[in-house]
């Protein structure tokens, strides 16, 4: 496995008391793979990517990166969050070479890869627009490609899709699923959207309330090597969707 989560527990401390995140959370994922996260609100989805982001240390437990403890920040890990923070007074260029930059690291191979992603994801023509020019797709592809901008093995999203309407969500979803499956990224998504979940991923993780720990695992096994549209007709989708939606309606 890439990443070994080990009975991972998280414990917050608050003026008003201990409030336990996660207990006892265990869980891999492959080289290569696509996984969703999906549970009842407040049950530590996003307390775990900060975990494996390197942001948050586990109270117990430990998570590993190829049999290497996650202690901190590290370039082989990449986080992109609910809104694209796309920085207005930047252009498209100046956005998806911003942690180049930081990092000390804005070379000229970096720079002539990260032209070829805008080319290839369709925004190489944008490279010196703001962000108030380009449509919620394309603002999501910049987000996109400003996190690959260091390459990482390892991509945490979280929600990435929930600002766009459902329509766009759609087509957004079915372009980055393609972009990252295209750059051979490992990946685990949080989703409250159980559609969402079948259509895009390999492995679908259910946990339960908080203290969030792990349900149940649904390897999408028939639908593996389909795209998300493709994966919305197929017959077996509606059954994958109704197993989840009975065990988070009903068991969680």
């Amino acid at each position: 496995m890439m990443i070994q989560i080990e009975q991972v527990g998280l414990t917050y401390q608050s003026p008003g008391g201990e409030t336990e995140a996660l207990r006892d959370l265990s869980f891999g994922i492959g080289q290569g793979e696509f996984v969703c996260l999906v549970g009842p609100s407040g049950c530590g989805k996003s307390s775990l990517l900060s975990i494996l982001a390197g942001l948050e240390r586990p109270t117990e437990g430990r998570v590993l990166l190829d049999g290497v403890p996650i202690e901190g920040p590290s370039p082989r890990v990449g986080y992109m969050l609910q809104k694209d923070h796309l920085f207005p007074w930047r252009t498209v260029w100046g956005n998806v070479t911003l942690g180049l930059e930081l990092q000390h690291e804005n070379t000229p191979e970096r720079q002539a890869r990260l032209r070829a992603l805008l080319e290839r994801y369709g925004l190489g023509e944008f490279l010196r627009s703001t962000p108030d020019q380009l449509s919620g797709g394309m603002r999501q592809r910049c987000a996109l490609i400003r996190t690959l901008a260091r390459d990482p093995d390892l991509l945490l999203l979280d929600e990435p899709f929930s600002a766009l309407d459902y329509q766009t969500r759609l087509a957004v979803s079915a372009d980055i699923h393609a972009i990252i499956r295209a750059e051979g990224k490992t990946a685990l998504m949080v989703t409250h959207d159980i559609s969402e979940a079948v259509a895009l991923s390999d492995r679908i993780v259910v946990m339960t309330r908080r203290p969030g720990r792990v349900k149940s695992l649904h390897t999408l096994d028939s639908l593996w090597g389909l795209s998300p549209m493709e994966r919305r007709d197929h017959p077996d989708f509606r059954l994958y969707f109704n197993d989840l939606w009975k065990e988070l309606d009903v068991h969680v």
